[in-house]
């Protein structure tokens, strides 16, 4: 009995000593650069200098009473959960579509879903800018099919930004919609067609019970990445929306508002985080309900 409990202690510590780089990496690159952006945001912005060392909460008070704050603050909330939604609805028949597949052809598509990823923000951008713009491929399609007579004005709007992030965010919610649906037994499918089901029934009383734990998870990354979203809305929004992550870039390298730009960024982390764990929870509580019922 002794010689387990030493060698679980050793275990123990064995574990304990493998994960201490990796913890130490991640408490230096994120938890202290966290607790200086916190400690800069109760800061004083003083004209002139970069910033003065008071205790106050002034920049958050001056952020959710200043209507140009409010509305860039709403305005992110609104683009993330709308790219997010409709990368779950696109999303879902792709990932479906790639679990269930045996074709040989599968590591291709595979190939082709993780490609854009290996190309930056920017370049994607400037792609939707020619596809978007005035003189672009949807323009001159309308144009050609006789539906306009003048070009839409698509680019520097929130539809571009909406349709330019979702592109980015889609295949990260494919991957992990498509990492879940490959774990379940898609016999219980087949089960509960023959017990009466529906393809619908079968997918919202047995398939997505089974996968909320994915959903949440893809929909937590997804919403992260459309929140904090810099490239895409300067490029595609323009001067027709602006976002958080851009109006912090320019609270501090433009204004060298430094305290400003903190709280903003902080206001973004923790608004992130609790919307994201909001997302955890109440499809974590459906997913019991259903599995209990």
């Amino acid at each position: 009995m002794t010689s387990s409990f030493a060698s679980h202690g050793s275990k123990k510590a064995l574990g304990a000593s493998l994960a201490f780089p990796a913890s130490l990496i991640v408490f230096v690159i994120i938890v202290v650069p966290m607790f200086l952006v916190a400690k800069y945001s109760l800061n004083q912005f003083v004209p002139g200098q970069v910033m003065k060392a008071v205790f106050s909460l002034s920049n958050y008070v001056n952020f959710f009473t200043d209507p140009y704050y409010r509305k860039v603050f709403f305005s992110t909330l609104q683009v993330a959960a709308i790219c997010t939604f409709l990368s779950l609805i696109l999303g879902f028949p792709v990932a479906y579509f790639l679990a269930k597949t045996q074709a040989s052809y599968k590591s291709l598509l595979i190939i082709l879903l993780v490609f854009p990823l290996m190309v930056g923000n920017v370049v994607r951008a400037a792609g939707w800018m020619v596809v978007l713009g005035n003189a672009g491929a949807v323009n001159a399609l309308l144009h050609w099919l006789g539906l306009i007579d003048q070009p839409l004005k698509l680019l520097y709007t929130p539809f571009a930004v909406v349709v330019g992030t979702t592109a980015v965010v889609l295949p990260y919610m494919i991957l992990t919609l498509q990492s879940v649906l490959e774990g379940i037994d898609f016999s219980v499918e087949e089960a509960a067609q023959n017990l009466g089901a529906n393809m619908f029934t079968t997918l919202r009383r047995v398939v997505f019970p089974l996968i909320a734990p994915g959903v949440a998870a893809g929909t937590m990354l997804v919403f992260i990445l459309c929140m904090n979203a810099y490239a895409t809305p300067v490029l595609l929004g323009g001067s027709g929306i602006t976002m958080m992550a851009p109006s912090i870039y320019g609270q501090i390298s433009r204004a060298s508002n430094w305290p400003m730009g903190s709280a903003m960024a902080m206001i973004l982390l923790m608004t992130s985080l609790l919307i994201s764990l909001f997302a955890n929870w109440l499809i974590h509580r459906r997913y019991q309900k259903t599995m209990v019922s």
